[in-house]
This record gives structure tokens, sequence and C-alpha cells, in this order.
């Protein structure tokens, strides 16, 4: 009886905290601290743990963040369940007021949330650039890593915030100069997300060796391949002279990348201008451009490479031929086009001594291999 009028209670005092802290009524706010005799004060989300304090300042009321700490002595470094703190919540949100005001109250700058992300971390992640000069201002590092060895410049470079970037580099001239814990340096992370501005302002400002590998063996025009920005992967070739045939930790190059892509762009490039030859496998595996294509189901990069020149019938180290692995993974048009490709062999049997038929699970790529029986 006492344990569901409790429950009752809790849930309450949280549709009324929500109501007024979503709202940024602030004299509602105020009187009803005060009526409930700042037992709102001592609540604390059950899921989340958000308190008041979080709330106001995520939601940016200011005035309301004045009131709970000089007039309620709350405690600036309380935190929720994923480790965020008043400074996190007014950063991650954009609220620029109660960013300077939590500052002014002298709020541990550098305090980490889960993962160890700091607030300029997060800052980074949006383009405010006067949050992130207030932080700074403040003293805040920079150069602090969060659980993957990524740092505040790392981040920056994943969002393309190029004003954010450029004022990274007037103010910390060797940040570029770091990795992540598997070795990517910020030059990797812009090429993946095709930051085209980004990159070109790594280049013209930063010394990245040509062609740098991380933990893996990828350099940044292999990132960049898997993207969708073409005019990135030109200029990583053009400018820093980067190698599309160099090869990752497995023995892949960019041509087995690109055919990860969405676009057909990149693929076409290395193949019509820079005469990157298709047919080279990967080490490891024996795997062509055409194998990988044809298992992720990219039906544009499998008929282009047909037409380009690649074997239909070549196997891997499995004897697997990219029939097999489209029929494998399910990707029915890959497969049809596969069979009607002139000489197609589809009775090649595998190390195991399957046929491309015999693998297929999919009910549609079965009704293909029965078709084509009649």
């Amino acid at each position: 009886m006492n344990r569901n009028k409790n429950e009752r209670k809790n849930t309450d005092l949280e549709h009324i905290i929500l109501r007024c802290t979503k709202s940024g009524n602030y004299k509602e706010f105020v009187s009803t601290v005060e009526a409930s005799g700042h037992e709102l004060l001592r609540w604390r989300h059950t899921r989340s743990g958000d308190t008041c304090l979080l709330l106001c300042a995520r939601y940016g009321h200011v005035h309301m963040l004045r009131y709970l700490v000089e007039e309620c002595a709350q405690c600036l470094e309380q935190w929720n369940n994923d480790g965020k703190r008043a400074l996190h919540e007014a950063v991650l949100a954009g609220h620029t007021a109660c960013v300077i005001y939590l500052i002014s109250r002298k709020v541990e700058i550098d305090s980490l949330k889960r993962a160890d992300w700091t607030p300029l971390m997060l800052a980074c992640t949006k383009d405010c650039i006067e949050i992130i000069k207030e932080l700074l201002k403040a003293g805040a590092n920079p150069y602090l890593r969060n659980k993957d060895g990524w740092n505040s410049f790392h981040i920056a470079a994943r969002e393309g915030h190029v004003n954010i970037i450029q004022y990274f580099l007037d103010e910390f001239p060797d940040i570029w100069n770091s990795v992540s814990n598997n070795g990517r340096t910020p030059l990797h992370t812009a090429a993946l997300y095709g930051h085209y501005e980004t990159v070109q302002c790594l280049l013209e400002r930063a010394n990245f060796p040509s062609d740098r590998a991380d933990s893996c063996g990828c350099t940044p025009l292999m990132e960049s391949c898997k993207g969708n920005c073409i005019e990135v992967v030109k200029l990583l070739i053009t400018k820093q002279q980067a190698s599309p045939v160099a090869r990752d930790k497995l023995g892949r190059q960019c041509a087995h990348m690109a055919v990860l892509s969405d676009s057909l762009l990149p693929l076409k490039y290395l193949v019509e201008e820079m005469k990157v030859d298709v047919t080279s496998s990967v080490d490891y595996s024996g795997m062509t451009a055409l194998h990988i294509a044809a298992k992720e189901g990219n039906d544009e990069a499998v008929n282009f490479l047909l037409k380009t020149g690649s074997d239909v019938n070549r196997q891997d180290k499995n004897g697997r031929t990219a029939l097999h692995l489209a029929s494998a993974a399910g990707h029915p048009s890959v497969v049809y086009r596969l069979v009607n490709f002139p000489g197609c062999n589809v009775t090649l049997i595998d190390i195991k001594k399957a046929t491309a038929s015999e693998l297929a699970l999919k009910r549609e790529v079965k009704q293909i291999f029965h078709e084509l029986q009649k």
C-alpha cells in the first residue's frame, strides 16, 4: 500500500518537474519548488538519473539555474546515469548563456561523462564556435582523449565544421598530429564522412604523411572510397598523391573499398581515370571487387565491373564465385544479373562441393535458379 503511494507520489513529482522545466515558467517553477518544501530538489528520475538542475541546463533556463544554485544551494557537479553534468547538458543543447553562467560558477571544465567525453568534445559535435571559445577561454583541454582515443579536433573533423577546424589550428597548430586508439588521424575521419572542405583545409594547413595508415592498414583514401564524395577521392589523389593501389593489412585496395559505397562514382574514377586493375584480389580471401560487390548486393557496381572486364566465373580461395556469394547473401537482383551474364557458369562448385543454387536460402533467389532450370 505504502509502496504504491510512494510510486504515485514520485510520478506526480516527475510530471510537475518536467512541466516546469520544459515550459521555462520561472514563477511557477519557484513556487512549485517552495510549495514542495524543496522536496522537488531531491528528485531524481528513476531511469535517466536526471535532476531539476540537469533539466534546467538541458532546456536552457539560465534564470532557473541561477535560482537553484544561488537560492537553493544546489551542487553544480551532480550527474545523471550517463555521467552528464549541467555543463554537458547546456553545451550539447547549444545554450550559450547557460554555459557562460556555469563557467562563471567555476564548474569542472573538463568533467567526463560516459565514454570519457568532455563538454568541449560535445561542443565540437555542434556548429557553435562561441561555446567552444568560452570553454577554451575557461581552460578546457582540447588534447584530452575519450575512450576511443579521439580528442576534440578528431570530433570536429568528423562533423566537418570547417570554421571550428580553422579555429583549432589557429590556436593549437599541432593539434592535427594525433591519432585515435586504432591509429586513425583526423584526416581519416574527415575523408570517411566525405567532408570536402574539411579535407581541403587539413591538407593545406597540416602535414599529414601521404598514405598514413591506421592500425588496420587503412589510408584516408581508402576511407574516402567508402564514402559518397568523389571530390574527396580526387583531392586526396591529386593533392596528396595518395596511392589508389596501396593495400591494408587484409590486402584490400581502394577498388575493394569503393564497391562498399552507395555511389558508383569512386569506383568509376578509379577504373576509368586511374586505370586501376579491378581483377586484383584481396590477399587473404582471393576475393575481387566483383566478389565483394556481389556479396554486398551492390547491383550497380556488379553491372559496371562486369562491363569493365571482371571475370564472372573467377573463384576465391574458398572456391566461390560472385554468384555463390550473392546467392548465399540473398541478393536476387544481383543473382539475376549474374546468371544472365554471357558465359556465367552456374554449375561451378566451391571447396565444400556446393553450387551457387545450393547456397540459396531466400525464396526469391531459389526461384531464379528454378526458372533457369526450365
